[in-house]
Parts: structure tokens; sequence; C-alpha cells
């Protein structure tokens, strides 16, 4: 049994009118402040898009965010932090972070880089983190709110990409999917690998196996959705609309220990 003690009170968490279309944004923000020099350390690590600046193609611009995802999985230790709002240059000071928390320095290395980024709110079923939690599950939040990045690449062919010029953060992964082997497995929630390391390896959808890849209904995460929240220029209009997914209170008090555990300890 998942838990409502922990979470915002007097929030109603449903889709929001006028965030189906964001325009999305590549200025920083309180969040995603890709103008420190954390920031600008790891870009000089992962390199700029073929150093070619505006100029450079979709292709590129993919294989250096794949580049920054690497590193920061890598570099970054996943921990299960519960501060969505840390701003990104701290996570990089002290290289760690949740799921969240890293998938905020890839949309920081994108927006620093000239990718426009905004992301897709989802409320997720608590549940779903139960594997993670296996003797606490009733301090499990019923819903969490997850923000899930997504990326805009001028010049992505329609025909290949239906939601273009916009791609997730696991599209930008599609062609390195393998059909067999450990991906086969898709994403279990459970272990040391986090959604953002999944995303490298095997497809993760939202919406349902009519987008998963052909005999890949492993990928479908859409019977873990409570809501679809719709899509935000930024994660910190998110999180300012609906709130993270625990009260300040539950998040004081649980993250000098949540936010040093490792993910999967």
């Amino acid at each position: 049994m998942t838990s409502s003690i922990l979470t915002p009170r007097g929030r109603v968490r449903t889709r929001t009118a006028g965030t189906a279309t964001a325009a999305g944004s590549t200025a920083p923000t309180p969040i995603l402040d890709w103008r420190y020099p954390h920031v600008a350390a790891l870009l000089r690590d992962v390199g700029r898009p073929a150093d070619q600046g505006d100029d450079a193609g979709p292709g590129e611009r993919i294989a250096a965010l794949r580049r920054a995802h690497r590193w920061i999985a890598e570099g970054v230790r996943p921990v299960y932090s519960v501060q969505d709002e840390r701003p990104v240059s701290e996570v990089l000071r002290r290289r760690r972070g949740s799921c969240s928390q890293r998938l905020a320095v890839l949309e920081s290395v994108a927006r620093a880089s000239g990718v426009a980024t905004r992301v897709r709110g989802l409320l997720v079923d608590g549940r779903f983190w139960y594997p993670r939690f296996p003797r606490v599950h009733r301090l499990v939040p019923h819903q969490v709110v997850l923000a899930w990045p997504e990326f805009r690449l001028e010049g992505l062919p329609a025909a290949d990409h239906p939601g273009a010029p916009w791609l997730t953060v696991s599209e930008l992964f599609a062609d390195t999917h393998e059909p067999g082997g450990e991906s086969a497995g898709g994403f279990t929630n459970a272990g040391r690998e986090t959604l953002f390391d999944a995303v490298s390896r095997t497809a993760i959808d939202w919406d349902g196996p009519a987008l998963c890849p052909a005999g890949g209904a492993a990928c479908d995460l859409s019977g873990h959705v409570l809501a679809d929240l719709g899509r935000f220029d930024s994660r910190d209009d998110l999180f300012a609309r609906h709130g993270q997914t625990l009260c300040g209170v539950a998040r004081a008090v649980a993250e000098p220990v949540l936010g040093r555990r490792s993910a999967g300890a």
C-alpha cells in the first residue's frame, strides 16, 4: 500500500489547459542553471556538436547529447534524492543525483549547446517504485511527479520521427536499442539501473505498445501512468504548477538519508 501522507496537500494534479504544445526554450532557469562553471566544464569534457554551433545537424547534436548522457551516467552517482528543484550546478558539484536530477543535467547541456528543451509532466503510480523499496511500501508516495524531457532537433525527417522536431530522451537512443539480449527485458525499476541509465539501452514509452518497436512490448510503461499533466516549457514550470512528489517537510526529513543512498542499495 502506497502512502498519501507525505505528499503535498491542496493540489489537483490533472492535465492543465494550455500546456499541450509548450514551445520549450534554451534559456537558463533556476533549476537548469547552465551558465554556472560546472556546466561549462561538462560541456568542455563532452564537446559541443561537432563544434559547428548553430550549423550542426540533428545527427551531430544527437551524438553530442549521447556523449553527455554517458558522461553523466559515469560521473554523477545515482542516489534517491527527493529534491527535484535542486539546481543542476549543485548536482554537478556534489557529483550525485536522482534520476530526475541527472535528466535535468542532460537538459542543461542541451540548452547550453543551443538545443531547446521542454518536459512532459507525468503522474506515475507509486507502486512502480515498489521493487526498489520492498520493505517500506507504506512510505512510498502514492503518486510520483515525473518530468520527462524532450529535445527540439531541427532537420529531423518527419517520416522517421512522428513527433519531429521533438525527440523524447529515450528516442535520442532509438537506433542503439538492440532487439535481443539485455534490452529485450525492458526496464523493471529494480536493481541498480535507473530510468536515466535505461534509456540508452532500451526503449521507454509512456504511451503504450503502439509506439514501441516491433516485439518490444516490454518498453510499454503506460500502465503505470495515472495522468498526463501535459507539456511545459521547463521542469521549473511543471513543479511550480504541480509541486514536487513529496511535501516540504517530508523532503527535509528524507533528503539527508536518501540523498546519499545509492540507487539499488
